[in-house]
């Protein structure tokens, strides 16, 4: 296979795989950490209105969805590029912090969970994703 080919199908694969892993953790945490009484948050509306409600223990499961969604989507693309691992790894987790930080910008939310989910969640996500696959 082309490795040109090779790579950009390693991060497509890695992009779709992180974002199940992303929102399989969005989905059950719901039921791990119950939403605050009173709040809908099954729409972006809703979630925005909500979002003054949250206490921290509510954050802890959308930066698990950022942080493990870009671990694994990294690690797939690594895994499977041609060469360039670490770009591939990288560029996964730049798309996931280019749409967390328009998730962020559209929500809005504590400035604590900003920064530790701009600063943490994203590309030493990636570069751990594909220091994990280098072994």
């Amino acid at each position: 296979m082309n490795p040109i080919l090779k790579n950009v199908l390693a991060v497509v694969a890695g992009v779709i795989i992180g974002s199940m892993v992303n929102m399989g953790i969005i989905m059950i945490s719901g039921s791990i950490i119950p939403p605050p009484e009173g709040g809908d948050i099954t729409t972006m509306e809703g979630l925005k209105s909500t979002m003054h409600l949250f206490e921290p223990k509510h954050f802890i499961f959308p930066f698990l969805a950022h942080a493990l969604g870009t671990l694994v989507g990294a690690f797939v693309a690594a895994k499977i590029a041609a060469g360039k691992k670490m770009l591939m790894a990288l560029l996964v987790g730049l798309f996931f912090l280019i749409g967390g930080t328009v998730n962020i910008a559209m929500l809005g939310g504590p400035m604590w969970f900003t920064a530790l989910d701009i600063i943490v969640a994203y590309m030493p996500m990636g570069y751990l994703g594909y220091v994990l696959a280098k072994r």
